[in-house]
């Protein structure tokens, strides 16, 4: 469910409280719109419950440049489940835009949840953008977050928080691709600052696990051991369930990791809360198409 009465254009409600040192050092009154100008924020809020036999959208509020069309239920092995697009109208993120994005899958619900486009940060002079999503699944819930690849162009300044939370017997199966630059121009890792948070909880707000990314060129090698390499395309799958034992989860995403081709690996999430696995490569294509592979899998895994 949406949350009760709230002042959604409200500073507080799309500001991250804190943002790392690396983007915050950034902070200026761009010479174009500022902060809070009319579309420099963007809400979307999208409520799911189960009705009729069917994922119904429940709720929905949005304010440019995100928004969504209507939900299609067009899997012919799931006529229930929704699969709903995330469109901006704005064509990219520029500096001073804070964007907030709430998904809430109800009791029994289930819902795929996409991007129109891969997104695209724009070179930033000045200040820098932020971009938070929470993403709730009841119990018995079942949520993907699929979005397109995050493609950082030169002199982007950007911050991600993810907050997940997974009710008892839910599923989130939540992906995240980001690429070093615009591969197709040569670029790569020109950015200035590329950080993101993911956190997942469950229903009562106990910490799971953390993955925290930090890329800033400019202070520390991103294309060493552990990190991007020499590679074009970083790609991560985490499967949040308790439907499946966790060893027997990552072992199968281990396979398909291996079979791609590709310089990667799954393994266990902390607390018994899943599976993860994450891929590299040169460019989208070939880890696009081993992510879906994976995601296959997980789905089967989950719910046949």
């Amino acid at each position: 469910m949406l949350a009760g009465p709230v002042n959604r254009l409200a500073a507080g409600h799309y500001t991250i409280d804190s943002v790392p040192a690396d983007v915050a050092r950034h902070a200026d009154v761009p010479d174009t719109l500022p902060v809070g100008s009319p579309g420099k924020v963007g809400v979307l809020e999208l409520a799911f419950e189960r009705r009729g036999g069917r994922t119904e959208l429940t709720g929905h509020f949005q304010k440019a440049p995100l928004q969504i069309m209507r939900p299609h239920y067009y899997d012919p092995a799931r006529p229930d489940l929704p699969y709903v697009m995330v469109m901006s109208t704005g064509g990219g993120v520029l500096q001073g835009d804070r964007h907030r994005l709430d998904v809430a899958c109800g009791a029994g619900a289930s819902v795929h949840v996409t991007t129109q486009a891969a997104t695209k940060l724009y070179r930033m002079e000045q200040d820098y953008a932020t971009q938070l999503v929470t993403l709730t699944a009841g119990p018995d819930g079942y949520l993907e977050y699929l979005p397109d690849p995050v493609i950082p162009f030169a002199g982007s300044r950007f911050y991600q928080r993810t907050l997940v939370s997974a009710g008892p017997g839910a599923t989130v199966i939540l992906g995240e691709t980001v690429l070093a630059g615009r591969l197709a121009r040569g670029e790569r890792h020109a950015y200035t600052a590329y950080c993101t948070d993911l956190d997942v909880r469950d229903a009562g707000g106990r910490l799971l696990f953390a993955d925290p990314l930090r890329l800033v060129p400019e202070r520390a090698p991103v294309t060493g051991p552990a990190m991007f390499g020499e590679h074009g395309v970083l790609s991560t799958l985490y499967v949040i369930t308790s439907a499946v034992p966790a060893d027997e989860l990552a072992g199968a995403l281990h396979e398909v990791a291996a079979g791609s081709g590709l310089p990667g690996g799954a393994s266990t999430l902390p607390n018994g809360a899943g599976a993860w696995v994450r891929l590299l490569g040169p460019e989208s294509p070939p880890v696009l198409a081993a992510l879906e592979r994976l995601w296959d899998l997980a789905r089967r895994a989950v719910i046949g």
